[in-house]
């Protein structure tokens, strides 16, 4: 199963403000169900399956408001070196990277406190 994260564009974005992605592939959309159905589509059918939880990008107890800001802003930088063909540095992409495994992270600890309040 291939990791994905969804991203509302800044408020900016005209067409297409959600954005899916995972790894090198990304989807567009006009809402978070489009992008994802963008991206599905470019993806081999093994990593297809997925259970999607649909949440406010907010700060939360699991993933702090300076762990987000960051995150959207090497995401930002990312799809302006993407849009020019050059590359984040390596540096950047190692912070990238374990930014969205700590999202993962959170998003597992998410998942367990809504299942732990589902069955109480």
């Amino acid at each position: 199963m291939a990791k994905v994260a969804v991203y509302q564009e800044p408020a900016d974005s005209e067409l297409m403000p959600y954005r899916a992605v995972s790894g090198e592939k990304q989807g567009l959309g006009h809402t978070a169900g489009e992008a994802l159905d963008a991206l599905a589509s470019q993806l081999p059918p093994e990593d297809t399956e997925s259970l999607v939880i649909v949440r406010s990008l907010r700060a939360d107890r699991f993933f702090d408001a300076e762990q987000r800001r960051r995150l959207e802003e090497l995401m930002a930088l990312r799809r302006q070196a993407i849009a020019g063909n050059a590359r984040l540095t390596a540096q950047e992409e190692a912070e990238l990277e374990q930014l969205v495994d700590a999202e993962l992270q959170a998003a597992t600890r998410r998942a367990s406190a809504l299942f732990h309040d589902l069955t109480q």
